[in-house]
């Protein structure tokens, strides 16, 4: 007999036994998707781990229902990779396989409605509607939304619980495949009528008919099948046809009569011209004694920061490094943070390697997303560029991996499971390919520099701007003055204005940094100081003017903005905060004559959002681009010499052990967009605080002044990178079980851990979520002299034994390791 251990897309722990039937023992391997049953309904596609011919002892397994795949499409090293993640970051097998497959490769279970027909109908009272739903149940099964349809109905469920009650419908799950291949339609002529006398006879006899005529016509001026009769063979797209005002109805009619051929054929959704490639970049002196040093290193370290200041043009690098390796044979990954990023850079890799090249991102569809997963699979793509998710491509050969603003939170995964970093798991996977990993980033991590500082990583340093550009010069504007001497416009200093003035005069382009999207941070009311605050979340709601609505950036909830006051009436409503919205409105009133475009999530939803405002920003299109983090990363503008910051004490002094690395991150960072050609650039950060010693450090732009100053810090409270951190939050509707449920945990760590590792139980900042209060433990691990495989095991036991109490049966507990 033979078994295969099954990884289910469910938050369960293990895997779970099959029988595999013998007519599949050849087809069924490792890595190959196939469909179960689970429980007494549910049908799911899983990924075979392995095959074994060891019976479960505790239950007699069910046999697999079919086999999807003819090849594997995950490889044995993907499944290695996976296997890694849910041990090292604290979820299921089953959570990493729902994570990294395309939602196109996972099929889904849909519920259908079928009639029984054992049973007569005849023999029952059944009312109009019954009748009528079991007359369309003679000709085929219907989704429950046929029913609704059938029924005219929204909530047929009252009627088949009837009839299934009666014994006349069964009720039952299909699996539906949700990859489909893109086909076109294509046209060509008949072989009887390629030679030449025949196709003039053919034209004459469609005198008569003078659309079927133009038809012909039109296709040999595409397809000039005489001079080059192959031509032929592959046609035309039939919709390309039909878009020069040719009748639909007489391209039909010729088909019928055989003159012409119509067939389907499945195309790429991705693109395949490789027309646009133009060779190397041309690397300065610097640039290319850089990329030696780089190369040097991995002959003694696996990983290498790339520490180059913004602008020091660290992408051609990577662009020799990546011809290299595909040179050789070996695939590459090239990480970025995000989407906003992958726009700019895709269109500069696209000069060099054509569309050769995979991009794989949230925006794609599901079917592009399979699309690219197949390439990588066939080894059709030996180069991907993509954002945290594409760590889960299916590579056979990876040499390179870049990682590319490091620093960067985006590559955390949040929610759901598995609570994954990208660049800490791109390390592993590199591993596992005996490839090299690059960090570069112009303001490393703390943690990342730690490691290059001990020799675990190695280290090579890019200290000037490429080419004829100088780094910004950093001004700061006090707000606070500003304000007691009446010089605000609305929340812009004099000093702002007065410059983005000048920038505009010549004609040069301004970037604005809120960190925080909305018209407002929230509304007050000034009679009687209420804030509307979420229904489903501890946190005011946001007012969004463009839509006049308030709306929880945490669960979605949102309505509309009102007049007056809900609980006393009154009028007086403030705006309270101010977010990218606010001031955009307010650069519209400053400077009537500019174009102003804003660049947050509200108006990058699309699927092209980001390129579209990218593109017209590089073709001047665009005075001033006010943004959040997106406008911070890795952008590259001509004619931007103006960056100015906003809001940087909230940054600051956020209450979180990373503020004071995210805030000279961004900073940093963002300065970086300004002047980035041969033009001095300007920086002002508007600040209530000119003198506090982080924005002094920015301003002198030495990171290891920075880092040494903040790493005292992090060593006498022991955070990291002196210690591993792992959250537990624990979620409950009811706010005193998921207090208990947390003292129950915290009392058992103590006992085994001690305290001194532990903070908490406590009240995150935002202590309700999408209605469910939340309670967190943070444990402080050292990383020598403790097992953190052992701890992270124990950690799961005290979970499992938690949960078989009745009174925490329901609880949620989510581990989350190496938070950010």
């Amino acid at each position: 007999m033979t078994y295969a251990e099954i990884i289910l897309p469910l938050p369960l722990p293990g895997t779970f036994t099959y029988l595999v039937p013998p007519e599949d023992r050849g087809k069924v391997a490792a890595g190959s998707r196939v469909v179960v049953s689970f429980g007494k309904k549910k049908i799911y596609t899983g990924i075979v781990l392995k095959l074994h011919d060891q019976s479960p002892e505790e239950y007699r397994p069910k046999e697999l229902l079919e086999v999807l795949d003819d090849k594997p499409i995950v490889n044995e090293l993907q499944l290695k990779f996976f296997q890694w993640m849910s041990r090292y970051y604290m979820c299921s097998l089953g959570e990493v396989i729902n994570a990294a497959l395309p939602a196109a490769l996972k099929l889904s279970s849909e519920s259908f409605v079928g009639i029984n027909p054992e049973i007569n109908p005849d023999d029952e009272d059944l009312d109009n509607r019954e009748w009528e739903l079991l007359r369309a149940l003679k000709t085929n099964d219907l989704t429950m939304k046929d029913v609704s349809e059938v029924l005219g109905l929204k909530q047929p469920q009252r009627i088949l619980k009837q009839l299934s009650e009666k014994g006349l419908i069964d009720l039952f799950e299909k699996v539906k495949d949700k990859y489909q291949p893109k086909k076109v339609k294509r046209i060509r002529i008949a072989d009887d009528f390629l030679e030449e006398d025949m196709l003039e006879a053919l034209i004459n006899e469609l005198e008569s008919r003078p659309k079927q005529q133009d038809m012909i016509l039109a296709y040999l001026r595409d397809i000039p099948v005489l001079d080059n009769p192959n031509s032929n063979a592959r046609g035309i797209e039939k919709s390309t046809l039909l878009s020069s005002d040719i009748s639909p109805s007489s391209v039909k009619t010729l088909v019928k009569n055989n003159v012409l051929i119509e067939w389907e054929e499945v195309v790429s959704r991705l693109p395949a011209d490789t027309s646009g490639m133009q060779g190397t970049v041309q690397l300065s002196q610097v640039q290319e004694s850089c990329k030696r040093s780089i190369v040097q290193s991995f002959e003694k370290h696996n990983t290498t920061l790339l520490h180059g200041i913004t602008g020091s043009g660290k992408t051609e690098i990577f662009i020799e490094l990546i011809k290299e390796q595909i040179a050789s044979g070996k695939q590459v990954l090239y990480l970025l943070p995000e989407i906003a990023l992958t726009t700019q850079i895709i269109a500069r890799l696209h000069k060099i390697f054509g569309d050769s090249f995979g991009v794989y991102h949230s925006r794609y569809s599901d079917n592009e997303r399979v699309e690219v997963w197949q390439k990588v699979l066939k080894k059709e793509y030996q180069f991907v560029v993509g954002v945290r998710s594409a760590v889960f491509l299916p590579f056979s050969d990876l040499g390179l991996i870049i990682v590319d603003e490091e620093h960067e939170p985006s590559y955390k995964q949040f929610e759901p499971a598995p609570r994954y970093h990208a660049r800490d798991s791109a390390i592993y996977l590199s591993t596992i390919h005996d490839a090299h990993v690059l960090l570069g980033t112009a303001t490393p991590s703390l943690e990342t520099y730690q490691n290059a500082l001990d020799d675990k990583y190695g280290i090579v340093e890019l200290t000037s701007r490429y080419g004829e550009a100088y780094n910004p010069a950093m001004e700061f504007a006090n707000v606070n003055r500003e304000r007691k001497q009446r010089k605000l416009k609305g929340n812009f200093t004099s000093v702002l204005v007065e410059a983005i003035q000048e920038s505009l005069d010549r004609k040069e382009q301004v970037i604005l940094f809120q960190n925080r999207r909305g018209y407002a941070s929230y509304i007050t009311c000034d009679n009687c100081s209420t804030i509307p605050k979420c229904p489903n979340c501890a946190v005011s709601l946001t007012y969004h003017q463009y839509n006049n609505k308030l709306v929880c950036h945490y669960c979605g909830y949102n309505q509309s903005m009102y007049s007056d006051c809900l609980q006393c009436g009154s009028t007086e409503l403030r705006n309270v905060g101010f977010g990218t919205e606010e001031l955009e409105e307010e650069l519209k009133l400053l400077f009537p004559q500019a174009i102003v475009q804003r660049m947050d999530l509200d108006t990058t939803r699309s699927k092209y959002g980001y390129q579209r405002i990218i593109e017209e920003f590089e073709e001047g299109n665009i005075d001033i681009l006010v943004g959040t983090q997106m406008v911070s990363k890795g952008l590259d503008f001509d004619r931007v010499n103006l960056v100015g910051i906003f809001d940087t004490d909230r940054m600051i002094h956020f209450p979180d052990f990373r503020s004071h690395e995210r805030a000279y991150h961004l900073i940093t960072q963002v300065s970086g967009r300004a002047g980035r050609k041969s033009k001095n650039g300007k920086v002002i950060v508007q600040t209530n605080d000119p003198d506090q010693e982080l924005l002094q450090r920015a301003k002198k732009d030495n990171y290891r002044a920075f880092f040494q100053w903040e790493i005292m810090e992090r060593e006498r409270f022991h955070y990291p990178p002196f210690t591993r951190i792992i959250n537990i939050t624990f979620k409950h509707r009811e706010k005193h079980v998921s207090f208990q449920a947390a003292n129950f945990f915290a009392s058992d760590i103590r006992k085994n851990l001690g305290n001194q590792r532990m903070i908490g139980p406590v009240e995150p900042l935002i202590g309700k979520i999408r209605n469910l209060y939340l309670h967190e433990i943070t444990l402080k691990i050292e990383k020598q002299g403790i097992n953190l495989p052992a701890v992270k095991e124990y950690l799961k036991s005290v979970e499992v034994m938690m949960k078989q109490m009745p009174a925490f049966k329901s609880v949620g507990v989510v581990f989350d390791v190496d938070p950010i």
